[in-house]
C-alpha cells in the first residue's frame, strides 16, 4: 500500500477540519492501479517569532512585564499554566500566510504543561488549546483594534474568558469581559474598589499606584480573593527579609529574656543558698546560747531537763 494522503485541512472558527477522501474511494494504488492525487498540507513551518515592534511606552513594557512576574511568583508551585507577553499566538494558515502575526500583551493558557518555555503559542502544537485570559495595553495607536476586531476575535475564534483591556496611562481605563454560556461578551461590572473580577485566574484585577522598576505611575495589579495585593516578585523577597528579619530580632529578643531569666535563676539559687547558711548559723547560734544557759542552771545546782520549757541539750 502507498500514497494513502489526506486532503488539504481548512480553517473552520480557528481550528484545522480535515477533509477525508469520499467513502468508497480505493486507497490502495498498487491493488486499482490509480495515481493517488491527495497531498497532505502540514501546519505552517518555520513561523516568525519576532515583528521587531516595541511596546508604545515603557510604562506600557513595565505593566506588561509586571502581569507575567507577578503571575509566575503567586502560581510558583504550579506546573499547570503558561503565561507570555506581546509574543505571537499562531491558530490559522491564514493567518500566517497574512502576515497578522501581532499577539496580545499578556495571556494565560491554563492546563497545559508549564514546565517550558515558548517562544510563540502555536495553537495546532498546543492540542488547540486558546488563551484562557488576555489583557491588552491601550494606546492611541492600539485602542480601536484592542476594542474592535481583536475582542470579536477573542470572543468568537479564540473563545478567551476573560478579556480585559487597560491603558498605564490612564488609571480610569480599566474595562473588562466575561465570556457567557452563550459564547458572548458581556462587561464586567467593578466592585467598590473599582477592581474586576476574573473567574479563570480566581483573582481580582485592579489599579495600584506606586513605584515599580523606579517609575511612578498607575499599574495594572493582581488582588487575591480577601482583596490583598498580590506582591512582584521583589515585593515577596523585601517583605519575606522583613520577615527573617523580625524573626530574628524576635530570636535575640527571647536569647536576652532567657539569659535574664537563667541569671535570675542562679540569683534566686544564690540567695537561697545564703539563706540556708543563715539559718544554718542562727541554728548554730542558738544551740551555743542554749549550752550556755545549760551550764550556767547546773552551776547553780539545777538540771536543765527538770525545768519546764528549759534548754534542751
Amino acid at each position: 500500500m502507498s500514497n494513502l494522503a489526506i486532503a488539504e485541512p481548512r480553517q473552520f472558527e480557528g481550528s484545522w477540519e480535515l477533509l477525508l477522501p469520499p467513502t468508497g474511494w480505493p486507497i490502495d494504488d498498487e491493488e486499482t492501479n490509480v495515481e493517488a492525487d491527495w497531498a497532505v498540507l502540514l501546519p505552517p513551518r518555520n513561523l516568525p517569532l519576532e515583528d521587531n515592534e516595541t511596546l508604545e511606552t515603557n510604562q506600557h513594557r513595565i505593566a506588561m512585564d509586571s502581569l507575567i512576574r507577578t503571575l509566575k511568583q503567586v502560581w510558583v508551585d504550579r506546573n499547570d499554566f503558561f503565561t507570555g507577553g506581546n509574543m505571537f499566538i499562531y491558530f490559522s494558515a491564514a493567518q500566517v500566510r497574512n502576515r497578522t502575526y501581532r499577539g496580545p500583551d499578556f495571556f494565560v493558557v491554563l492546563d497545559v504543561d508549564g514546565s517550558y518555555s515558548r517562544q510563540a503559542w502555536v495553537v495546532w502544537e498546543e492540542q488547540w488549546k486558546y488563551p484562557d485570559v488576555i489583557v491588552e495595553l491601550l494606546s492611541p495607536t492600539t485602542k480601536a483594534a484592542d476594542l474592535g476586531h481583536k475582542k470579536m476575535l477573542y470572543e468568537q475564534i479564540f473563545k478567551t474568558t476573560d478579556y480585559f483591556v487597560f491603558d498605564p496611562l490612564d488609571a480610569d481605563s480599566l474595562r473588562g469581559w466575561h465570556l457567557t454560556a452563550g459564547g458572548v461578551y458581556e462587561e464586567l461590572v467593578a466592585n467598590e474598589q473599582g477592581r474586576l473580577w476574573s473567574e479563570k485566574l480566581e483573582m481580582w484585577l485592579g489599579v495600584w499606584s506606586g513605584i515599580i522598576e523606579k517609575d511612578f505611575g498607575d499599574w495594572l495589579r493582581f488582588y487575591d480573593t480577601a482583596g490583598q495585593l498580590v506582591p512582584l516578585p521583589e515585593e515577596a523577597a523585601k517583605h519575606e527579609a522583613e520577615v527573617a528579619q523580625q524573626e530574628a530580632k524576635l530570636a535575640q529578643q527571647e536569647a536576652r529574656m532567657a539569659q535574664q531569666e537563667a541569671r535570675v535563676a542562679q540569683q534566686g539559687a544564690e540567695t537561697a543558698e545564703q539563706k540556708a547558711k543563715l539559718a544554718q548559723q542562727e541554728a548554730e547560734i542558738a544551740k551555743q546560747q542554749a549550752a550556755k544557759l545549760a551550764a550556767q542552771l547546773r552551776a547553780l545546782g539545777i538540771e536543765p531537763d527538770q525545768i519546764t520549757g528549759g534548754p534542751k541539750i
